[in-house]
């Protein structure tokens, strides 16, 4: 099997990475990023006739630019054994392995031929932690040192990484990332026993933040600190919504990572949890808009309506439900309202209200007209405003 044979293989394995879920400035869902299919034609010396498919997802960098990135595992032999996952140990399923020149130098075929832009990799865990970790660092050396690679590259920090790779992961990558899984040490020991939640996965995030607030950004990648993520895996270790969140809004706050990716929790066949039902789909964007509630407009998990389970209401995005609550009865009035007051409206987001503070300096808004000519969806707004002292004219929607 060649190398692209190899990738090819890996396009499922590599499913646990999560792919990008778009979520509008309103904290609406918009989509989520397919498996690309591409001819690397040409680009191992031969062709390709079946046209293979590659683990090629949609990215989406800091600065909002979108671009093609090959998702992939330099090994998805592991010798963990977490209940949920294709390459747990013991499994009877074929194994793919690189080494790190091999995989550096096949990525970079791809790149060359514009098929790619960036690369996530990871791994699974395979002569120890940090062993598997050393590996992952040597193939984006040669990445960087040798091939002279300048592209967006997001490197995953194995369980049980030491400080020292960290530090120098930070140095190579645009972006670094640990998989927690879980929220709690409790859930993770039903998700993942052999994983150790504070000291193998929450650490390593925290040195993240350590090594960026205490070491100057030159010592960086092209001068800068790269960002962080971390992923869940929901509907299976019996952890709520409540759970998830709180978690969250920590990571967020202190440890400052960019995003929280929800992967829905779907059964694998020869694994402890192979009869476990797939997570319902509407859970995970009502966890993604909360979640980008608490990132990016200031709420807080306590804002947010719980069900007694402490499950998010699946009915309504949340910010609906904050604004059915604190809102119906008390209107806010867009020309006096403060920037994170206009946040909390349904149908206005960080553009539209930065839009709305700076067109009040030119005078009063009056009109549902005016607000949608600044990006408002007024539909969702008007039950929840006043312009100039009087509730718009709207037609009453039945949630």
């Amino acid at each position: 099997m060649d190398v692209f044979e190899k990738l090819s293989a890996l396009r499922l394995d590599a499913a646990f990475e999560d792919a990008e879920v778009t979520v509008s400035s309103d904290g609406m869902p918009a989509g989520q990023s397919p498996l690309m299919r591409c001819s690397m034609s040409g680009a191992g010396g031969e062709d390709h006739p079946c046209d293979p498919v590659y683990p090629i997802y949609m990215a989406t960098l800091p600065g909002g630019k979108r671009i093609p990135v090959l998702k992939t595992l330099l090994t998805s032999a592991c010798e963990r054994n977490c209940y949920y996952c294709f390459a747990r140990a013991g499994r009877d399923t074929p194994r793919q392995t690189f080494h790190p020149e091999e995989l550096a130098h096949a990525f970079f075929r791809m790149y060359q031929k514009g098929a790619v832009q960036g690369i996530l990799l990871s791994s699974g865990i395979a002569g120890g932690s940090v062993r598997t970790q050393d590996r992952l660092l040597a193939t984006a050396e040669i990445l960087r040192s040798k091939l002279e690679y300048r592209g967006y590259l997001h490197l995953k920090l194995m369980p049980g990484v030491e400080r020292a790779q960290v530090e120098r992961a930070m140095q190579l990558a645009d972006r670094v990332s640990i998989n927690l899984e879980a929220p709690t040490t409790h859930c993770l020991s039903r998700l993942a026993p052999m994983k150790q939640f504070v000291e193998e996965l929450m650490r390593p995030l925290e040195w993240v933040e350590e090594i960026r607030r205490n070491q100057p950004a030159w010592y960086g990648w092209r001068s800068r600190w790269p960002s962080s993520t971390t992923q869940f895996v929901v509907g299976a270790a019996g952890e709520s919504d409540l759970d998830l969140l709180r978690t969250s809004e920590y990571l967020h706050r202190r440890l400052k990572l960019s995003r929280v990716y929800f992967s829905g929790f779907t059964p694998v066949s020869g694994t402890p949890l192979e009869n476990y039902p797939p997570l319902e789909p509407l859970r995970r964007i009502r966890l993604y808009q909360a979640d980008f509630l608490l990132r990016d407009y200031g709420f807080s998990f306590s804002d947010f309506s719980f069900l007694p389970d402490g499950n998010l209401p699946l009915g309504n995005d949340p910010k609906l439900l904050w604004a059915l609550n604190h809102l119906s009865e008390s209107p806010l009035e867009v020309n006096r309202a403060t920037f994170a007051e206009l946040l909390r409206v349904p149908g206005i987001g960080l553009k539209s209200a930065n839009a709305i503070v700076a067109a009040r300096r030119s005078g009063r808004l009056r009109y549902l007209e005016d607000l949608k000519a600044l990006g408002v969806q007024t539909k969702r707004a008007a039950p929840f405003i006043l312009l100039d002292g009087k509730q718009p004219v709207f037609q009453l929607r039945f949630w």
